[in-house]
Parts: C-alpha cells; structure tokens; sequence
C-alpha cells in the first residue's frame, strides 16, 4: 500500500471537544512563542540517554493513552475502535484509534488492508466509495449505514490488528524512526508521533516534515550537537505555529498544558506518575 497522494495527503484531525469549543467560540488560544522558556541546562533534566524508546511497550502504551485523550477525551484507547464520526472539519468520516478519515487516504489504506486478511469483511463493499470520496468531505456511497458497519467490523480482531499495524505504519513507526535519528528521548520520540499523527506527513507547509524542518532553523537537535531541551521548545513552537493555521487545531492545549507540562519537568523518558490537562479536562497516568 502507498501513502495518500500529495493532493489527498494526510491533514491532521481535530478531536470532538475541539469541535465543540470551536462551535462555542469559547477558546482562543494563547500565542505559544510568548510562553515561558526551559533553559537548555535545566537541572532537573532527566538524560535521554538513559531513556528507553517510545516503541518500548510500557512506553507505547503511554503515548496511546495521551493521544487518545486529546483525540478522543479518554485514556481508553482501545474502545476507540468502534469510533465513527463526521467532525465537520472538511475531512468527511474519522474513525478508529488514530483518527482515519475518509477523506484523506488513511481510511482507504486501512479498508483495503483489512480487506486483503480477510476478504468479503462487512466494509468490503464500500472500497469504490472510499476511492471517490477520497480527498474530500462526501459521504457519497457511504451513507447510510457505513458508521453502523464500521462498528461491526470495530468487533472482529482482524480489524482491530489492521488498525493497529496501519497506525505503526503510518504514524507511529517514522515518527520514533526520526525521533531516535534526531538523538531525542521518549518524550522528543513522543513530540514527533503527536505531531504527525495530527497533521501527517505530506508536502504542505504545516505536515510534520514541514514542522521539523521549521524547528532545524531555530535550534539543532542533540544528533547535530544542539540541546535536548532547547531543540524540543523549537519544535512546539513550530507546533503550535502549524495549528494556528487551521481553525480546527486553533486549541493548542495538547501542546500548552501537555507536551510543555512535561519538558518543563525535565520530564524527557515520560516517567510515571504524569499529570496534564487537555481542553480544560485533567488526567492522570499514575
């Protein structure tokens, strides 16, 4: 399977609180480049040197979890299977543990995947739909009963596989590849798969290559000699800056009162306990 095309590349998804406090026009968020800085030769820094990766399982579980709850407002990630809905944010259908839509290829992919383990799946028949209706909001051949079957299929573990192995292949996979190239820690490996996972990895101004490349002007990772610390508060705010650029990512909470949280700590291995908050809502990994 390939990735989406550049014209249907992966955007990122805005999770359901972040829709409903956009409708309220209630959230502005605050300029990130404002915010207090960590120094680079912050004692209390834990070295990721010592650190393991994010695809140690302990700590995969971790960042499953801390998506989950700015994707989904729940650490259970795995109920996210059956997940189905329209968001209104342009991208037709998201659904799944990491937020596939249907109209940005990802779904496709994964469909098509599930198809070929184990052909004439409940979702088969809506291959041709998801085809057309790639690279747009249509529901065209989809409704009505897609998130019903969609659902269905959420309850067969051939699907749950194939979004597991779907979600590493696309996301979670390059995202520790170039965290571990880079020479960041877990959280840094971390910074990488949230960002990627909102906004893909395409050609466009605000994917993750587009990110890095932004924070490689301002400050260089510990691979190229520069700081942990210094190099990870670059890369938010080139974060922060790409979900400014979408009204759907405006809440740039997961960035704030999250990943900050913990740079501010020294917090570079993701150790437990971990306390953060995520549009307003507080949680808690003990």
């Amino acid at each position: 399977m390939v990735q989406p095309t550049p014209d249907a590349a992966q955007p990122g998804r805005a999770s359901r609180r972040t829709l409903l406090a956009l409708l309220g026009a209630s959230l502005v968020a605050v300029p990130l480049l404002d915010a207090p800085r960590v120094l680079a030769a912050q004692p209390s820094a834990r070295p990721s040197a010592k650190a393991t990766g994010l695809d140690d399982p302990a700590k995969k579980e971790i960042a499953m979890e801390l998506v989950s709850s700015a994707e989904n407002s729940s650490l259970d990630w795995k109920a996210q299977y059956k997940y189905i809905e329209d968001i209104g944010d342009g991208r037709g259908y998201t659904a799944g543990i990491i937020g596939f839509c249907s109209g940005t290829g990802d779904m496709l992919d994964l469909v098509q995947l599930y198809t070929d383990r184990e052909p004439g799946n409940v979702l088969a028949k809506y291959l041709p739909a998801l085809r057309r209706v790639n690279g747009s909001d249509s529901h065209s051949g989809l409704d009505p009963d897609f998130p019903k079957d969609w659902r269905k299929a959420a309850q067969d573990k051939v699907f749950q596989q194939a979004q597991n192995d779907e979600r590493d292949r696309v996301y979670f996979n390059p995202a520790v590849k170039q965290g571990k190239a880079d020479g960041l820690g877990v959280l840094g490996q971390f910074a990488y798969y949230d960002a990627i996972v909102m906004h893909g990895d395409g050609d466009d101004p605000t994917s993750f290559s587009s990110i890095r490349r932004r924070a490689l002007r301002k400050a260089k990772p510990p691979a190229q000699g520069g700081g942990e610390v210094a190099y990870l508060n670059a890369f938010l705010d080139a974060r922060v800056w790409a979900m400014k650029q979408e009204e759907a990512h405006s809440d740039t909470t997961r960035v704030d009162t999250e990943q900050r949280v913990f740079l501010r700590k020294g917090n570079l291995n993701l150790d437990t306990p971990l306390d953060w908050k995520v549009y307003g809502d507080s949680y808690h990994i003990g």
